[in-house]
């Protein structure tokens, strides 16, 4: 398995510090899943598509919003 740095803020980082139950790694690993399924599955949508680039774009928008909200919901 390959090994990935990620930068966050440090007032997030004593947050998650203090949290020390939970698995940063499979928190992160889970986001990174979910992202690249996402993001293949629009470009595979985009591909037989006739949305215009600002179209695709306002659609992946609503879909990190809504992975925002789903993951904020998490503790």
């Amino acid at each position: 398995m390959t090994t990935l740095s990620v930068s966050v803020p440090d007032d997030l980082k004593r947050h998650m510090e203090a949290l020390d139950e939970v698995n940063w790694s499979a928190v992160a690993r889970k986001a990174f899943e979910e992202k690249v399924v996402q993001v293949e599955m629009m470009k595979k949508i985009i591909s037989k598509s006739k949305l215009t680039e600002k179209d695709a774009e306002a659609f992946g928008a609503k879909i990190n919003k809504s992975m925002a909200k789903k993951f904020m919901g998490m503790h």
